[in-house]
């Protein structure tokens, strides 16, 4: 996955990016969890990790099964 999952409540952002430090890592998705500000934008970093693919898709889907939708974004 590659992009933001929003949560239903507008005040969490999950932000899925391939790593582009190293052609080593492809295989890991950084995946950053932000607190939102009032018009859903980050606000504030909650957490971060660094994962294997299979990893971050299961948990985008279980953001999306939990309500979260794809928001674009122009950050990052």
């Amino acid at each position: 996955p590659n992009g933001c999952l929003l949560n239903a409540e507008g005040s969490r952002l999950a932000f899925f990016e391939r790593s582009q430090k190293s052609p080593a890592n492809d295989n890991k998705i950084f995946v950053h969890l932000f607190y939102t500000n009032h018009v859903g934008e980050p606000a504030g970093l909650k957490s971060s990790c660094h994962v294997f693919v299979d990893q971050a898709w299961d948990k985008w889907h279980e953001l999306q099964e939990e309500g979260w939708t794809a928001v674009s974004h122009n950050f990052g």
